[in-house]
């Protein structure tokens, strides 16, 4: 029980750095442009190859936006296009591209 102060304090440091940064939807939106060429414009690509982004998770994105920035993840096009994007901007895109709801309608 002693160690409760320390422990309340630690999380709040953390906490409070953790959430220094509110992603932005509408500058995902924006910062989206250069992605529409192949993931499309509201992020449902027309190309066999190239994944969908509309709808993915926002921390599955964040993930692998970092992983092919990093160079973990391979992609010659993803490699170039990920490297120059800031932490900000990778939670910005992913919080577009996570905000757009698909509907899916049954036949």
């Amino acid at each position: 029980m002693r160690h409760l102060p320390l422990l309340a304090a630690l999380t709040l440091a953390f906490g409070s750095s953790a959430t220094a940064h509110a992603a932005d939807v509408k500058a995902g939106q924006v910062r989206s442009a250069a992605c529409a060429v192949c993931h499309g414009p509201q992020g449902l690509s027309m190309q066999p190859a190239v994944p969908h982004l509309a709808g993915q998770p926002e921390i599955y994105l964040i993930e692998q936006l970092k992983a092919y920035r990093s160079g973990k993840r391979a992609n010659e096009v993803m490699g170039v296009i990920a490297k120059p994007l800031t932490d900000a901007e990778i939670e910005n895109l992913a919080a577009w591209y996570s905000s757009i709801t698909l509907r899916v309608e049954m036949p």
